[in-house]
């Protein structure tokens, strides 16, 4: 077999195991176990894209897919009452519909691009020759990708960093003010105790 062969045969893996994780997702109640399958889909996608050739996407994925959402939900998960998910009464059609018309939506907007890594793709005959041509005559930095990111990306960059900034920021103002919550919960329950008991 060759590498393109093997190639081909750890997507399809990694595209099944996937499938079968989402759908584990799906049909779990425990939210402790959704919150570990949830990891475990985001390593298989850090998989996915470094196999893409993407190797910044599938740093950030694992490192915020896999790390620091883990962390968050598990430490959300520590601080809440309740371990398994609420079943709703009946069920619900209308994210159903949503998410196939969605799909339905990107598969046909999927026709008309080029194959993955296709030598006539327009990134690879515009984009890619320009910069590898003018990064050096642009900006003395050695390293294209860093090139892109730091410079001609440059506000792109800085406006990830500000919404993972911010999102961070976010989170911690939450988390410091739940162990307060939970603490009076916790005082609420142990007063209203003796009185049920009398």
């Amino acid at each position: 077999m060759s590498i393109g062969d093997w190639e081909a045969l750890i997507n399809v893996a990694l595209l099944g195991l996937l499938l079968v994780v989402t759908f584990g997702i799906i049909r779990l109640r425990n939210l402790f176990g959704v919150v570990m399958l949830a990891g475990i889909y985001s390593l298989l996608m850090a998989m996915v894209f470094t196999l893409l050739d993407a190797v910044d996407v599938a740093f950030t994925e694992a490192a915020v897919g896999a790390g620091v959402s883990t962390i968050l939900s598990l430490g959300t998960l520590a601080l809440i009452d309740s371990r398994r998910e609420k079943i709703p009464f009946r069920f619900q059609f209308t994210p159903l519909l949503v998410a196939l018309v969605t799909g339905g939506v990107l598969l046909w907007g999927m026709q008309d691009m080029p194959a993955v890594g296709a030598a006539d793709a327009p990134n690879q005959v515009h984009v890619a020759p320009y910069y590898i041509q003018q990064t050096p005559v642009d900006i003395d930095v050695p390293n294209i990708v860093t090139a892109v990111l730091a410079s001609y990306r440059g506000f792109d960059t800085l406006g990830e960093v500000t919404v993972i900034f911010t999102a961070g920021i976010g989170v911690m103002m939450l988390l410091s003010s739940m162990p307060v919550i939970g603490a009076r919960r916790r005082r609420r329950r142990d007063d209203d105790g003796p009185e049920d008991d009398a």
